[in-house]
């Protein structure tokens, strides 16, 4: 069984961004952070999360395409080799639950920190 961790405090910062929308899938979405985990991580070194969401303490998501989300960020941030990028971020979901925070961007150095949800571009 994999190790779970709880969710860090950039991670959590960044799903309520992401998902600060009125409709119900968002609203549905965002009443999951409080139950959700860090499940795994990238192999890649990037901040990129697995995540897994206790099922019975809160319901699925009405039903939706995943990525649920898709954005970028308004400036650039500095990849693991100083270069600056501009990064794109999704939320993927399974069945109604969080899944996944995914970080990408163009080029072979990891974002290995989640950017200032501030800068995010929904």
């Amino acid at each position: 069984m994999a190790r779970m961790e709880a969710l860090p405090p950039d991670v959590a910062g960044t799903l309520t961004a992401l998902l600060r929308g009125d409709d119900p899938v968002s609203v549905a979405l965002r009443a999951q952070i409080p139950h959700a985990w860090v499940a795994g991580r990238c192999g890649c070194g990037c901040a990129t999360v697995d995540l897994e969401v206790d099922r019975h303490a809160v319901p699925a998501a009405p039903a939706h395409e995943s990525p649920a989300v898709e954005a970028g960020y308004s400036s650039p941030v500095a990849a693991a080799g100083g270069r600056p990028v501009s990064p794109g971020v999704l939320v993927l979901t399974d069945d109604g639950y969080l899944s996944r925070l995914e970080i990408y961007s163009v080029g072979d150095e990891p974002i290995t920190a989640w950017p200032d949800p501030r800068h995010l571009d929904v």
